[in-house]
C-alpha cells in the first residue's frame, strides 16, 4: 500500500495535534500527584465517558472483532457483548460507591475495606501484578495490532512500528498526565469513529463487494449474519451465548469490564466531579462502547470474507509478512489497503489514535498503581508531590518499554483475549460481593488471585488445546470460586473497626451488612443513615433496563443494515421506552 502526500500530511497533522495537546496539558499537571493521576477530581462526565470509550476503542479491538466474525460469525461477539451486564452493574450500583470512597486508586480500596498485613500485602502485590505484569500484557496486545497495521499498510518491520508507537505515546503520556490522556482521548475518539465509519462505507461500496445488499446476500457471508448462534448447533449456543451470559460476565475479571468496576474505569469514576457525574460517565461509555461502535468493524470483517475468504488468500496477498502473523485478525488491516488517497491517511490516523488512546490510558493507570499503591505506600510515605509526579513519569517510560518488548512475541488478538479471560476466571464474583458481604476478607482475595492464576498456568502449559477454551474457563471459575468462598469462611474476618469505618464512609447496601450495622450502632460506632445508600431493587431494575436499551440499539442498528426496517423500528421503540424508565427511576432516587 503506497500512501500519497495527502495521506502523510493527515498522519503528520494528527501526531502534531496529539503532542500539542499533551504538552499543553503537561503545564497543568505538574502541581501534584492528584492532578497528574486524577485531574484534581474535577472532570466532567461527558469527557470521562468519551475517554472510557476511546480507551476501549483500541487498535486491537477491530482485529479481535474481525477474528471473531470470520470464525464464528456476528453471533461470536457475545464473547464480549455479554460484558454489558457487568458494565450496567457498575453504572447503577458501583459508580456512586467508588466516587464516594474518595480514594486515589481502586487498589487503595483494599486497606479501606480490609485489615491487617494481608490487606497491605494485597495492595502492594496487586500494584505490581496489575499495574506492571497484567498491564504490560494488555498493552502488548494493543501494540501487536499496531505491528500488523504497520506491516500491512506501511510495510514497516515490527521493530520499526514498536519504536514509533512507543516514543510518541510515552512523550505525551509522561508529560501531560491524566488530563493529557483524557483531552487527547476526546480528539482521538472523534478521529477514530469518523475514520472507521467512512472506511466501512467505502469498503462496502468497493466493486469486489458490490454494495450492502450484495454483501449481505453473498454466499460467504450469509451464514455469518445471525445475531445469535444457530440453536441447532448446541456447541455454538453453549460456548458463544449461554456461557458468556450465564457465567462469564460475573465470574471473569477483564480490563474495562471488571465486575464491580475497577482499573481505568474506576480511575475515571474517581476523577469525576461528583457521584452523579460518575454514573453518567459510565452510562455513556456503555452505550457508546456496545451499541454505537461495533458495526463499522463488523461490516469490514464481513467484507473480508469475500475478498480474503481463506488464510491462504491473505498469505498470497502479503507474502512479505511472517507466517506467524497470518491469522484471521490480519484481514481487517488487509481490507484497509484498498482505501483511496486521503481516506487511507485518515483511517491510519484513526487506528493510530485508537492505539495511542488505549496505551496512554494504561500507562497513566498503571503508573498510578506504582506511585500510590507501591512507592508512596511502602517505599517513601513522606515523598513530596513533585517527587511522586517524577516517579510517575519514570514508571510510564518503563511500562512502555516492557510492553513493546512483549508485543514482539505475540501472534494474534484472540489468543491474548482468551489468556486474559482465563487468568481472571473465578475472581469476578468476589469483586461484586465484597461491597455487599462483610465476611469477605483480604485472605479470600489473595487466594482467588493465586488460584485463578495457578489454574490458568496449569491449563495453558499442561492441558493446552486438549480441552476447549470454554471448558478451561468453567474449570477456572469453579475451582477459584470454591477456593475463595471456603477461605472467607475459614479465616479470620476483617477487624470490626475497619468494617465500621467502611460502612460510615461508603454507606453500602444493607444486604449482607446487617450484622455489622446492628453491632456498630449498638456500640455507637456507626452513625444514623450510614446503612442507606438507595434502593437496591430500583438500581437492579435500571441495570436491566440499561441492558435492554443497549441491546435494542445494537440489534436495531444491525437490522437496519440487514434491510429489516420493521425490526429497526421495534428496536428504537424499545430503546426509547427503556431510556425513559431509567430516567424516571434516576429522578426519583434521592441518594
Amino acid at each position: 500500500m503506497l500512501l500519497s502526500t495527502i495521506d502523510w500530511i493527515i498522519i503528520l497533522a494528527f501526531f502534531i495535534l496529539t503532542l500539542g495537546i499533551g504538552l499543553w496539558a503537561g503545564k497543568k499537571s505538574n502541581n501534584n500527584s492528584e492532578d497528574f493521576f486524577l485531574g484534581s477530581r474535577k472532570m466532567p462526565w461527558w469527557l470521562l465517558g468519551v475517554s472510557m470509550v476511546a480507551t476501549t476503542f483500541s487498535a486491537d479491538t477491530p482485529n479481535l472483532v474481525t477474528d471473531i466474525v470470520r470464525g464464528n460469525g456476528v453471533a461470536g461477539n457475545w464473547a464480549w457483548w455479554a460484558f454489558l451486564l457487568t458494565g450496567m452493574l457498575t453504572v447503577f450500583i458501583y459508580a456512586r460507591l467508588w466516587r464516594r470512597s474518595g480514594i486515589s486508586t481502586d487498589l487503595e480500596f483494599y486497606e479501606l475495606r480490609y485489615s491487617g498485613k494481608e490487606a497491605a500485602f494485597l495492595r502492594a502485590f496487586r500494584a505490581l501484578y496489575l499495574g506492571v505484569f497484567f498491564n504490560v500484557l494488555i498493552m502488548a496486545t494493543v501494540i501487536l495490532a499496531g505491528i500488523k497495521i504497520g506491516a500491512v499498510m506501511l510495510q514497516l518491520e515490527a521493530l520499526q512500528t514498536v519504536l514509533i508507537i512507543s516514543v510518541i505515546t510515552v512523550i505525551y503520556s509522561a508529560v501531560g498526565g491524566f488530563k493529557g490522556v483524557v483531552y487527547t482521548d476526546f480528539i482521538q475518539f472523534i478521529i477514530a469513529m469518523a475514520g472507521m465509519i467512512w472506511a466501512a462505507i467505502y469498503v462496502v461500496q468497493m466493486p469486489e463487494i458490490g454494495g450492502l445488499s450484495a454483501l449481505i446476500s453473498h454466499e460467504n457471508v450469509q451464514d455469518k449474519l445471525s445475531f445469535i448462534p444457530d440453536f441447532n448447533n448446541h456447541n455454538a449456543v453453549l460456548t458463544l451465548l449461554i456461557i458468556p451470559l450465564a457465567v462469564q460476565w460475573w465470574s471473569v475479571w477483564y480490563p474495562g469490564a471488571e465486575p464491580g468496576g475497577g482499573g481505568y474505569i474506576a480511575q475515571r469514576m474517581l476523577s469525576a466531579k461528583d457521584e452523579k457525574s460518575a454514573v453518567y460517565a459510565t452510562l455513556f461509555f456503555n452505550i457508546a462502547h456496545y451499541a454505537l461502535r461495533p458495526w463499522p468493524w463488523i461490516l469490514i470483517a464481513l467484507a473480508s470474507l469475500i475478498v480474503f475468504p481463506q488464510l491462504e488468500n491473505l498469505k498470497s496477498a502479503f507474502p512479505y509478512i511472517s507466517d506467524d502473523l497470518i491469522k484471521n485478525d490480519l484481514a481487517f488491516s488487509a481490507m484497509l489497503t484498498y482505501l483511496p488517497a486521503g481516506l487511507a491517511g485518515l483511517v491510519i490516523a484513526a487506528l493510530i489514535a485508537a492505539l495511542m488512546s488505549t496505551i496512554s490510558t494504561h500507562l497513566n493507570w498503571g503508573s498510578s498503581y506504582v506511585v500510590y499503591d507501591f512507592y508512596k505506600r511502602f517505599i517513601d510515605p513522606s515523598a513530596s508531590e513533585k517527587k511522586l509526579v517524577m516517579i510517575g513519569r519514570y514508571s510510564t517510560v518503563v511500562l512502555m518499554i516492557l510492553s513493546a518488548v512483549l508485543a514482539l512475541t505475540l501472534s494474534n488478538a484472540l489468543q491474548a483475549f482468551n489468556i486474559l479471560l482465563q487468568i481472571g476466571a473465578g475472581t469476578g464474583l468476589l469483586f461484586i460481593l465484597r461491597w455487599f458481604w462483610w465476611r469477605i476478607n483480604a485472605s479470600a482475595e489473595i487466594v482467588a488471585m493465586i488460584v485463578s492464576f495457578g489454574v490458568a498456568v496449569v491449563l495453558q502449559i499442561f492441558v493446552g488445546d486438549s480441552l476447549p477454551d470454554h471448558v478451561k474457563l468453567l474449570t477456572g471459575v469453579g475451582i477459584t470460586t470454591l477456593s475463595w468462598v471456603a477461605t472467607a469462611f475459614l479465616t479470620k474476618p476483617t477487624d470490626k473497626d475497619v468494617l465500621y469505618r467502611f460502612v460510615n464512609l461508603i454507606r453500602p447496601y444493607s444486604f449482607g451488612w446487617k450484622k455489622i450495622i446492628a453491632e456498630g450502632k449498638a456500640e455507637g460506632k456507626i452513625t444514623s443513615g450510614s446503612d442507606n445508600t438507595g434502593s437496591l431493587p430500583g438500581d437492579i431494575v435500571n441495570m436491566f433496563l440499561g441492558c435492554v436499551l443497549v441491546y435494542s440499539l445494537l440489534f436495531g442498528t444491525g437490522s437496519l443494515i440487514y434491510g429489516h426496517t420493521q425490526y429497526f423500528i421495534l428496536g428504537m421503540v424499545v430503546s426509547v421506552i427503556s431510556a425513559s424508565g431509567i430516567w424516571y427511576i434516576l429522578q426519583k432516587r434521592t441518594i
